[in-house]
């Protein structure tokens, strides 16, 4: 048990340096991908989108792939959220419990902005054209509970981000831990996501006619060119936070939780938040979302979930509201299902 403390202090302590390494040169709005950094999970987002620390659901290998391995069943779960903008946001999981060699964790991530005009300086109201956003995130994990205690894990993910005609394409990997510090469940988490290679634009949107010199006469004034754009990195982002649950008695529970985020693309900030079941059926749950981040939009949140079990079947089904200030709100409707 020693010797997996050890382990647990060195991988935190890895992930912290291997953090501040990537991102102590980047600075705020210099990063591509941002749809990675929407929460997947309602049961998460109404306590305030903590999770590094958490393991009871399918999806919260987002925040941290160790969960992989903590988890004793199959499972797939879906989250659905009408995203800012009337953006359109999905999400889908699925774990494989592989037994003794660990588990493997199957995810999908879709944004898709809808069907927008193309308008022009000369023709403000539209050009007949219409055009769309959509980013894609595919991603494979595997995890593996070393002791009673400790668990590791990782996930590598395939990119791709489309405007219209012109698109990039990356790989990123997501690494991280959980241990356990007592019988009673309560832990610690730490976790990196979205380390991978930078990435830039590329199409037929970005194809020109260049007039090398315009001031020359009887020349070629319209040579086939493209524009270049510069590589961007992703939002890497360190996470490290731990969860307490406490018995109230045979059908009440309280769980709480904090996060703390230290992001390549912006300031450091923590969130918390709570969950009560009754029953073991009902959750309710608050919470408050990146207090101290510079400039922030977001702030309260609230959910709540439904579980209901059929022998080795449990299904449930969760609903988070989250503030985003003059943005108004976003929610999210989740759902997923073990066996």
């Amino acid at each position: 048990m020693k010797k997996y403390r050890i382990i647990t202090v060195t991988v935190l302590l890895s992930l912290f340096f291997l953090g501040e390494l990537a991102l102590g040169q980047s600075k705020t709005g210099t990063t591509i991908g941002q749809f990675l950094l929407i929460e997947p999970s309602a049961r998460a987002a109404g306590m305030g989108n903590v999770g590094v620390a958490m393991h009871e659901e399918v999806v919260a290998a987002f925040f941290n792939p160790a969960a992989i391995g903590m988890q004793d069943k199959f499972g797939i779960q879906f989250t659905n959220s009408q995203w800012l903008a009337d953006i359109s946001y999905n999400y889908a999981a699925a774990l494989i419990n592989a037994g003794e060699i660990g588990n493997i964790y199957i995810s999908a991530t879709a944004l898709n902005s809808g069907e927008i005009a193309v308008r022009t300086i000369d023709q403000p109201l539209g050009t007949g054209e219409q055009y769309s956003v959509d980013n894609v995130a595919l991603g494979v994990g595997y995890g593996k509970q070393l002791t009673d205690r400790f668990s590791l894990g990782f996930q590598l993910n395939y990119i791709q981000e489309n405007i219209w005609h012109s698109s990039l394409n990356t790989f990123a990997i997501n690494v991280g831990t959980v241990y356990h510090l007592t019988n009673n469940r309560m832990r610690i988490g730490a976790s990196i996501s979205n380390f991978g290679l930078q990435a830039g634009y590329s199409g037929r949107d970005l194809r020109i006619r260049y007039d090398l010199d315009p001031d020359k006469y009887g020349d070629n004034s319209a040579l086939p060119g493209d524009v270049h754009t510069l590589e961007y990195s992703l939002p890497v982002i360190f996470r490290v936070g731990f969860y307490w649950p406490i018995s109230l008695g045979e059908n009440n529970q309280i769980e709480f939780a904090a996060d703390a985020f230290h992001p390549n693309d912006n300031t450091e900030s923590i969130s918390f938040g709570a969950e009560w079941t009754v029953l073991k059926t009902l959750s309710l749950r608050t919470g408050y979302q990146n207090l101290f981040l510079e400039d922030s939009e977001t702030g309260l949140t609230a959910g709540a979930g439904l579980h209901y079990s059929v022998g080795e079947i449990a299904i449930q089904f969760d609903y988070a509201w989250t503030d985003h200030g003059r943005l108004e709100n976003v929610q999210r409707f989740g759902m997923g299902i073990t066996f």
